[in-house]
């Protein structure tokens, strides 16, 4: 490899890097109006309504999977083949969260008698990163 080549490679390769890195910071930036838009909803039917906090957080949480699948397919991914099948996809992965959620749910609130309302905040970050690299690996591959 040439000094020429070898420094295109490097450019290329920093290229790749900033533009994965962008695509982290449109996924985060998505994923918080996805979470401001399930946490929401979840205080106001669990607080405000009185639904189970395991029927709030279903609904909470699929109202937070469509906004999401949406502007990550218009922005994140830019990707708007297959619609259908990836909303599919990106919805069966957020299942994953919201049987994670509820595990902690089980765990938290039901045996050690946490606020639902800090059990659902509180497992947002562990939810959000397990979906990023399932949706980045599967639902928009």
């Amino acid at each position: 490899m040439t000094a020429t080549e070898a420094t295109v490679s490097d450019r290329e390769a920093a290229q790749d890097r900033r533009a994965k890195l962008r695509q982290l910071i449109r996924y985060t930036m998505v994923g918080g109006s996805g979470v401001a838009l399930d946490l929401a909803t979840f205080f106001l039917l669990y607080n405000a309504l009185g639904l189970h906090e395991q029927i709030a957080n279903a609904i909470s949480t699929s109202l937070g999977i469509t906004n999401n699948f949406v502007l990550n397919a218009l922005f994140t991914f830019d990707r708007r083949d297959r619609l259908v099948v990836r909303f599919l996809r990106f919805y069966a992965v957020g299942l994953t969260g919201i049987a994670l959620t509820y595990v902690l749910f089980r765990i938290f609130s039901d045996w050690l008698g946490v606020d639902p309302n800090l059990v659902k905040a509180g497992s947002l970050p562990l939810v959000l990163a397990l979906q990023f690299v399932l949706n980045k690996k599967w639902s928009f591959a």
